[in-house]
């Protein structure tokens, strides 16, 4: 299988946590840590990216492992681990090939990281192993957005600027994005700019060509059911109602048979 580069490395990897901010009451972070006292450990944050949910379940007491493919994001969650003397288990690995030591009674896919895989012979092999790596009785959940809808523009561009507390180092991006509405994938154009003393002393552009897949509700049920998940539910964004036709947010729930 060709695997795509992994996308989160450089500017991009050193600036995420500053353009991100304080996250700390963010719905879902109390919204997936609810769900885990509900359905049990251990967890897989699969994306764990730079620790944003892994670290705080960990402090927690959660027993929670860690799956993503870009090393620099990794490193520095290990880097983070490290200051509030944590040792979690991260794994390097891409989806489409997972296979970690052990499975997981809950799993969570946050940060609509699905819908990074836009091959949809990809997302149907990475849905397979994930199901392989949930518990009998297990529960995953996942968060997707509808990207784009009819009648709105096919173009945007955003601008955000942030600075790094402990240095006064700035980051800066400006991201632009094109939606195909043949294809449901957006395409991306991201300069990332690395500002100190008023001066930018590193930029980089980065292109992703298509960069994210859209999905409507139905057709996020359907990944999972297709995937063996039973008695999938659809949520209205981090909440437990279900999710109203016009919601863009929405996270979807499946179990895993008992008997498989």
């Amino acid at each position: 299988m060709n695997l795509p580069e992994y996308e989160y490395r450089g500017l991009i990897a050193e600036a995420w946590d500053v353009l991100r901010g304080d996250t700390s009451n963010w719905a879902d972070r109390h919204f997936y840590l609810a769900v885990i006292r509900q359905y049990g450990q251990p967890v897989l944050d699969v994306g764990c990216g730079t620790g944003r949910l892994l670290l705080d379940y960990m402090q927690q007491g959660i027993d929670i492992d860690g799956v993503d493919n870009s090393p620099e994001m990794l490193a520095i969650c290990r880097h983070k681990a490290d200051q509030l003397h944590l040792q979690p288990a991260l794994y390097e690995q891409y989806l489409e090939c997972l296979a970690l030591p052990r499975k997981y009674q809950t799993m969570l896919v946050p940060s609509s990281s699905l819908q990074l895989i836009t091959d949809l012979a990809a997302v149907e092999q990475v849905m397979a192993r994930l199901y392989e790596h949930v518990l009998p009785g297990g529960v995953i959940v996942a968060s997707f957005m509808t990207l784009w809808q009819a009648g709105e523009p096919l173009t945007s561009e955003e601008e955000q600027t942030a600075v790094r507390a402990a240095d006064g180092v700035a980051f800066r991006r400006v991201a632009r994005t094109w939606f195909d509405p043949v294809s449901d994938c957006e395409h991306t154009e991201d300069v990332y700019q690395k500002i100190i003393d008023g001066h930018v002393v590193e930029e980089a552009l980065y292109r992703r060509s298509p960069a994210t897949r859209s999905y409507s509700q139905s057709q996020a049920r359907a990944l999972f059911e297709r995937a063996g998940f039973q008695h999938v539910r659809l949520l209205s964004g981090f909440t437990n109602d279900a999710a109203k036709p016009e919601d863009r947010l929405f996270t979807v729930m499946g179990h895993k048979p008992l008997a498989v």
